[in-house]
């Protein structure tokens, strides 16, 4: 496990070895005809993708039903997209299993891994797997995501067709091993395991609405009122606020904001983005330093989820954390 570790933080430094501070670049590249489809992508639709996503935005819009709307929801799917965004998908999925950024205890790596199956974005190693594929070819063929194809493209259009090149068993084991030797992550990964998590935690929000309501309104129709809200509000709606979130990653910071770094792709650090992802914006930061746990560079790139972390490192549930290159001892000899 160890050397599977080492491996991908030594190919994460060799890839950002180049990267050179520099105070003016050219304005972005937001043509988008200027990359190609990945040649493995077809045209067949990924109904195994496309069904959950549509049919999540289609119920969504049940939040403008007045009758569905509590306090408790609208405050509930705000900071939930804080809570699950951000333990689940960026610190588990993202600088935990694909960057390797920390260790932490099994129980406390295995909770943000849950985390963020709550927000339906895939299984730890498919998401993964199409992370790294994006740092090994950034802004290039094959880029499963890059918004040099088209902003659609890289928003959602990826997840909506079928392409072998990032989401196939073979392109997992060979790039996400290190995770499915985990097999609890392995479960997840099969069949409909993960949807069945996500719909455990979906029923959860309802019978605690449900509870919580029969107990202030003193009746059952108030218990099914609010149970009901929290369905839509902190999980349906909080989903598609998580997913867009994410997705602006993929999107927004490849073609708007300002770059630090001359890395060798079209990577940006967007201070919207990175307001509503905890820090996640700041994505030139990262491409130019993708085994780091910080994107934090200068005193105003806010970077939450570093805070997070080294919080976790002070009360001992986070170690070997990979601070930022300059702040790194260089090795021995």
């Amino acid at each position: 496990m160890a050397g599977s570790i080492n491996t991908v933080r030594g190919a994460a430094d060799r890839l950002a070895a180049t990267a050179i501070p520099v105070d003016l670049l050219p304005p972005p590249a937001t043509s988008p005809a200027a990359l190609a489809r990945p040649a493995a992508a077809s045209h067949q639709i990924a109904w195994r993708y496309a069904v959950p996503i549509v049919a999540i935005h289609a119920l969504a819009l049940l939040a403008f039903v007045p009758w569905l709307f509590s306090w408790t929801g609208l405050v509930l799917c705000l900071a939930g997209a804080y809570v699950y965004g951000g333990l689940g998908i960026n610190i588990g999925y993202h600088r935990l299993l694909t960057h390797r950024s920390f260790r932490c205890p099994l129980w406390l790596e295995r909770t943000c891994v849950v985390t963020a199956i709550c927000c339906l974005e895939d299984a730890p190693a498919s998401w993964v797997a199409a992370h790294r594929l994006h740092h090994r070819d950034s802004d290039e063929q094959p880029d499963p995501h890059s918004p040099l194809v088209s902003f659609f493209w890289s928003h959602i259009g990826w997840l909506l067709v079928k392409n072998p090149a990032v989401h196939s068993l073979g392109v997992y084991d060979r790039y996400a091993r290190d995770v499915l030797r985990d097999p609890f992550y392995m479960w997840l990964q099969r069949g409909m395991n993960a949807m069945w998590v996500y719909a455990i935690h979906l029923l959860a929000h309802f019978l605690i609405g449900l509870g919580l309501g029969y107990l202030v309104a003193g009746t059952a129709m108030g218990g099914l009122q609010l149970g009901a809200s929290l369905v839509v509000w902190a999980v349906l709606l909080r989903t598609v606020l998580v997913w867009h979130i994410t997705w602006s990653v993929n999107s927004l910071t490849h073609l708007f904001g300002y770059r630090t770094y001359d890395t060798d792709e079209n990577s940006r650090n967007n201070w919207f983005v990175a307001l509503v992802s905890s820090g996640e914006g700041w994505h030139n930061n990262h491409h130019a330093d993708q085994s780091s746990a910080s994107n934090w560079r200068r005193w105003w790139e806010i970077d939450l989820i570093w805070l997070v972390i080294l919080l976790w490192e002070r009360l001992g549930l986070a170690w070997d954390v990979v601070r930022p290159r300059h702040q790194r001892r260089p090795a021995s000899r």
